[in-house]
Parts: C-alpha cells; structure tokens; sequence
C-alpha cells in the first residue's frame, strides 16, 4: 500500500524539500490551505485534504482536518487486524507521515497591541489534535512537529526506506513536550486576561532553553539557563553580552540579584555584588562617582565580583572597573572607548541591558524550588508602605540628611540575605552584614566592614530590634540613626536605649527578609 504524508505547516523553513523528497520515494502528500499552496508552485504533487474526507474546509479554515477519515488513518494500529479491517470497510487509507506545527499563537501574543480576539483565531486545534494522534501511535506513524528534525529522518528514509522504532519513540516525546508548551502558553495568557485567582489550583508553567552552561553551582553538576516566553524589562535573560567568556549557573544568579537592587535607585547608581550578596553601593551625581563610591566601599570583596549601573559606562568608569579584577559588568549602554578598554581583559563578560532601569510590572512571581514541590509568592516590590507612614519612634528625629540615607541604607538591606545589615552614609555602602544566624553577629561584621568611617553612619536592618544589644554596638560605634521594622512586643527596650544614647530611630513598619 502506498505511504502517505500530511502535511501543514506555519513555519514552512524546509518544507519543500521534504515534500520533494518524501515524494520522490513515492509517499503521497496530502496537504492543506496554505502549505498545499507552496507545496503545488514548487511542482510537487498535492491531495488536498478535502478530497480525502469528502468535505470542504469550512468556518474560515476552523475546520480542515477533524475528521475519521484524517484520524482513523493515524491512529489505526497497523499490526491490529480488527483496526485494519475497519478502516479498510470504511474506505480509509492509513497516513503514515505527519508533518505539523502550530498555528504562531507565540508570535502573535508578543506583538505590540494584540487583542484577544486575534489571539484566540491562532490557537490551533486540529493541529495539536493530529500530532497527539501520531505520537500516540508513534509505532507506525513518523510525526515531525520540528524542521531541525527533517534532516535524520529523511536521512532514514533513503537510507534505510524506514525510520527507526527509536526515532519515532524520540519523535514522539518531542510532540507531547511541544503541545505541552503551547497549551501552557494558551493558558498563561488567558488566566492573564482574568481577574481570578492568582495562584491557581493548577499551576502548569512553561520555559524555553536560553543556553546550556558550563556546569552548575559546582563543576560535577550539570545546568541550563531556561527563559520565560514573555521576560519583564530589566530581565538578565534580555541582556546582549558584547565580549567574554560565556556565563556560568553562578554568574547568572548573582548578577540577578544585583540588578534586583539596583531597581531600587533612580539616581545614577552602581552596585557590586559578590555572591549573590551586595558588598558595594554607591549613589552619586554621575556613574563615575557612583562606581568610585561603590568601589570604596568595600575593595576586597568587590575584587571578583559583579558590577551593575543603571547610566551608561563611560571611558574614565571604565579605567577605573579595569584596575581590578572584575567578572561582569552590566550597564544600559558603553561608549566606544570605554568598551575598548573593558576588552583588554579577555574574559570579562561585558552585557548590554538597555532596559536595565524599568520598572518591574504587577503579577509578577517569585518561585523557589523545593524537593517534591515549588513555592510561589508575589515579588517583593515594595520598598516601604508609605512614607508617610515612617514612624520615628525616638526623641532625636534625624536630620534630612541622614534621612536620605537611612532610606539608601534600606534599599541595600531589602535585598541582603537575612539577618541582613547595612550601614551607609553620604549614599555609600560602608558596610553590609549578610545572612547572620544572629542580630548582633550582622551588626558587628557591618561595623567592622565600615571601618573608620562609621562614625556618623546610619544603619538599616531587615529584623526587629527587640533587645538593647545591637543598639548598644551601634551607639559604641557612633551610628547616628537606625531603621527597622519594628512591630516587636519588646520595640521599647531598643527605643529606650536609642535615647539614652542619642540615636534616631524610625519604624518602617514592613520587614524584607530574603532568603
């Protein structure tokens, strides 16, 4: 019996040389709309599909293929008497060959403007419906949703005159994990239209690979970088890297987090991060000074570490970035001879994020995995609740200055791992105390960091204060103002020792703790 192929693409990249040579070995090619029509001017013969099921294509090409005589010859199972004598009563011939893929719902949600309507005319059915029937039966049906995927088994084919129980199987598996993708996608993007529930009570999410890595957080471990369909602005996964070595599992997940705190600041701005923790910050009238400020912050623990800028990278910026070691710097935009000078250094990756400042929009989610399970929450976007609602809870108030920074101070601490500790002054980093098991661990390492220029400081926790303690260290110190979030049902302990020692101190009335 003669073999037969269907055949109807959207992305017609390959498809008339594989009609020519599947016809060629003499498979008849039964096609629709579109592709029939490519297909009949390269001079390949052609069945229409309606000539097999005896109806036209109605309801403006809404249905062409759901019909027996289509699906009955996919899903026969050939080495089933009982399958083949049916179909054979009911005048239906096997296809033995499905070439599908899908209608571009994709490309059609990432235009600028679409609406609903135009959505929802390209979500395909009797595509999806075809290719789950050829992969269910994939012993005897070759179905090929992927060009890339043309060149072995055409190679089979003429080699062999059969394509392989193994690629079939593998043929097969793509196709679920392609319909899988595009029915996510379906519903992501509806349940984004509803004004329901947020969380739902099934969560079906979908990623694409943006690249393999190296290895993982240690060598022996294996990883890839997968991306969302529709990314946020500022997302690391948006950036162009213009020179350098390609990037690690590490690379990527700490300069997410430094461009997580630099979201915070509208000033020009430069953060330095080493893993996955801030060690320097610095605000400043030019990227230059804000790089300088972030630099002295803490100069040994930026050696090796990220630099992040929301302002464009100059010449003079870039002598000063060069005079370390540096492994990454992310900014909107370089002129050319401050990229000049950054490529001296081999493997420095240099990465281009235009949109590296916006804001980030509503819905979006924070996920981490667990084992056996997935926690989701909403993103942490808020800095305070208000600032009216700052609450200075002492008898000194601070003065506009050191207000200034308590609030710089807080942007650094929100995005420190808890118990996390920042101290500032001038809107410099001076000190930050990470992911201390203990409060007044944090706060002394953050003293310490900050060295001699502590005095007059301002400190920023993520934890209460409910003890005397840490204030204690702080006024030793000469910190100047403190905020927190207090809320603790011992604030007034903390409260009273600020005024015995003269220090200002303001509730904010919202925690960030980061885990």
């Amino acid at each position: 019996m003669k073999r037969r192929a269907i055949i109807s693409v959207s992305d017609k990249t390959g498809i008339i040389d594989l009609a020519k040579r599947l016809s060629d070995l003499g498979i008849e090619i039964i096609s629709t709309g579109g592709t029939a029509k490519v297909l009949v001017e390269a001079g390949i013969p052609v069945t229409g599909v309606s000539s097999i099921t005896g109806f036209p294509e109605c309801l403006d090409g809404r249905v062409k293929t759901l019909h027996p005589a289509v699906h009955a010859g996919i899903l026969a199972v050939r080495n089933n008497a009982k399958h083949m004598n049916q179909i054979n009563e009911l005048g239906i011939q096997p296809i033995d060959f499905v070439v599908i893929n899908l209608y571009p719902f994709k490309q059609t949600i990432l235009k600028e403007n679409v609406d609903l309507q135009e959505a929802i005319e390209n979500i395909d059915i009797g595509g999806p419906t075809m290719l789950r029937a050829a992969a269910k039966n994939y012993q005897d049906v070759v179905v090929l949703v992927d060009p890339a995927d043309y060149h072995q088994v055409l190679t089979e084919l003429e080699t062999n005159k059969q394509v392989s129980i193994s690629t079939k199987f593998r043929l097969a598996a793509k196709v679920f994990e392609h319909t899988a993708h595009y029915d996510a996608l379906i519903a992501e993007y509806l349940r984004k239209q509803c004004d329901g529930e947020i969380f739902p009570d099934v969560l079906t999410l979908t990623y694409e690979k943006a690249q393999d890595l190296r290895y993982g957080e240690n060598p022996h471990q294996k990883a890839v970088f997968y991306r969302e369909i529709t990314p946020a602005a500022g997302s690391l996964v948006k950036a162009q890297q213009l020179h350098g070595k390609e990037l690690s599992f590490n690379n990527i997940n700490d300069t997410n987090g430094a461009l997580d705190l630099l979201r915070e600041f509208e000033e020009p701005t430069v953060v330095a991060v080493k893993h996955a923790n801030p060690c320097g910050v610095g605000s400043a009238s030019s990227v230059y000074d804000a790089y300088m400020k972030a630099y002295e912050a803490d100069p040994v623990s930026i050696f090796g570490g990220i630099v992040v800028a929301n302002r464009g990278i100059d010449a003079p910026t870039a002598e000063e970035i060069n005079k370390i070691f540096v492994e990454i710097v992310v900014a909107p935009s370089y002129t050319k001879e401050a990229l000049d000078i950054l490529k001296r250094k081999k493997n420095i990756r240099i990465l281009l994020l235009e949109d590296i400042a916006s804001e980030l929009p509503a819905g979006l989610m924070d996920s981490k995995k667990v084992l056996g399970g997935l926690l989701l929450q909403e993103i942490d976007n808020q800095l305070l609740p208000d600032m009216s609602q700052l609450k200075v809870v002492t008898e000194k108030k601070p003065a506009q200055e050191e207000m200034d920074d308590l609030i710089f101070a807080w942007k650094i601490v929100k995005h420190t791992k808890s118990n996390g500790i920042a101290i500032a002054k001038n809107k410099q980093s001076l000190g930050i105390g990470p992911g201390q098991v203990n409060r007044i661990w944090a706060v002394e390492h953050a003293i310490h960091r900050s060295g001699d220029k502590v005095k007059g400081a301002v400190l920023a926790s993520d934890a209460f204060f409910p003890f005397s303690d840490c204030v204690e260290a702080a006024a030793k110190a000469g910190i100047s103002a403190i905020i927190q979030p207090g809320g603790s049902i011992r604030d007034q302990e903390s409260i009273d020792a600020c005024n015995k020692y003269g220090i200002s101190m303001i509730f904010t009335g919202m925690r960030h703790f980061k885990h």
